[in-house]
């Protein structure tokens, strides 16, 4: 069955930089492909997430910390685009984005939801479920002198390591994956 990566923290603010593409095409036996720069990958060909996990991190030009890449397989992917949130349409919330924050473990608990941050009525993320180990979140910007971002109030929230991704990209992937 085919796989996803995520890593975590990799091609931010000028730190943890390699080049995507680079890094896909050394994993080509896998038939590799990347999504964006942020550190996407889906893995056609079948492979064992740990023989996966060290390839990529042998190639990486840094280190990572254990639990920052994380490999969800296929059908967690699609269980995610069909649900509710997932055909969810953008529309009528003027400027609100859809994220979706991968978690790197199940988190203990799971706070009383939605939160809402910052949390004075001008939100600027709405962090809404979980649902296995994806957190999804809404976003707008505020007129706020401090940006807030989903994947702060998501491990803030949950006390797990995550990694976000805006919904266009967890789309992208459910494309490559349908692909005959």
């Amino acid at each position: 069955m085919p796989s996803v990566v995520f890593l975590r923290g990799a091609n931010v603010g000028g730190h943890r930089t390699f080049r995507p593409a680079a890094l896909a095409t050394e994993l080509a036996k896998w038939k590799v492909v990347n999504v964006g720069a942020a550190g996407t990958f889906v893995a056609l060909a079948e492979v064992a997430e740990a023989t996966l996990e060290r390839a990529i991190r042998k190639l990486l030009p840094f280190e990572l910390p254990p639990g920052d890449v994380m490999i969800h397989s296929a059908d967690s992917i699609a269980a995610l685009t069909e649900s509710a949130f997932g055909k969810a349409s953008d529309a009528g919330e003027g400027a609100v984005k859809r994220y979706v924050s991968v978690l790197a473990a199940a988190p203990a608990a799971i706070p009383a939801l939605p939160i809402e941050r910052p949390s004075d009525g001008a939100w600027q993320v709405r962090f809404v479920r979980v649902t296995g180990r994806f957190a999804l979140s809404l976003h707008r910007r505020g007129d706020a002198k401090r940006l807030v971002y989903p994947n702060e109030v998501v491990e803030r929230a949950l006390a797990v390591r995550a990694t976000t991704r805006d919904w266009n990209t967890i789309a992208a992937v459910r494309k490559i994956l349908d692909r005959p």
